[in-house]
């Protein structure tokens, strides 16, 4: 398989199907086209004519769209429990990552995932908190029901983990505040070898886009 992604410092929607491709030690190579430069659109419409990443290429089938690439994945791989294996609960999950992939507008455009950015609180509106209120609801929700087996939302870390790992970012990042459990379950995820292998990644980008990185 192959992957095309953006920079790692900001492209969430690259890093939610690396994440999943990384931790369940699934060979693939990568290839990162950095946002917003004169032969951006050019170098993606190679592989896609929708024109965003990521993509992945596996032989002979080409898969845009986060959530796409996860369903392609699980279903080429069906001896990984890359959805919860219980049927209440991968419904439950299937759920929460598609609300996530349709929703929580607000909080994405005022709080950008940034990986390099060091935590620093910045002012959000009414409509931020609802999300984050719900996020905080529904992670609860999953953790209660289902996550009694480990430290992620469904006990073992999953794709829904995977979809959700840019708003543990964006939470962190921009120092919003949280109960004790769900900074809990955050750490869990920035403590995969996973993530700390797309934060040196990020890390290591010479890139700098002032809508990210001046972000106040």
């Amino acid at each position: 398989m192959k992957l095309v992604i953006a920079n790692k410092a900001y492209s969430s929607w690259s890093l939610r199907p690396w994440i999943l491709l990384r931790h369940f030690a699934i060979p693939f190579e990568e290839e990162v086209i950095a946002l917003y430069k004169p032969d951006t659109a050019a170098r993606i419409a190679d592989y896609s004519g929708a024109g965003r990443v990521p993509i992945l290429i596996d032989g002979e089938a080409t898969v845009w769209e986060s959530l796409a690439i996860v369903e392609h994945v699980a279903e080429r791989c069906p001896a990984l429990a890359i959805w919860p294996r219980e049927t209440l609960a991968r419904s439950h999950a299937r759920s929460a990552a598609t609300e996530m992939h349709a929703g929580f507008t607000a909080l994405r455009s005022r709080c950008p995932m940034n990986i390099r950015r060091a935590p620093a609180a910045i002012a959000i509106d009414a409509a931020v908190q609802r999300d984050v209120d719900r996020l905080v609801g529904l992670w609860r929700e999953a953790r209660r029901r289902f996550g009694a087996g480990g430290p992620f939302l469904y006990g073992a870390f999953s794709a829904t983990d995977a979809m959700f790992a840019p708003v543990v970012n964006r939470l962190h990042a921009y120092d919003i505040v949280v109960p004790e459990d769900v900074r809990a379950y955050m750490d869990a995820v920035m403590a995969l070898p996973a993530w700390r292998d797309w934060e040196a990644g990020a890390r290591a980008e010479p890139w700098y886009e002032p809508r990210y990185d001046d972000v106040a």
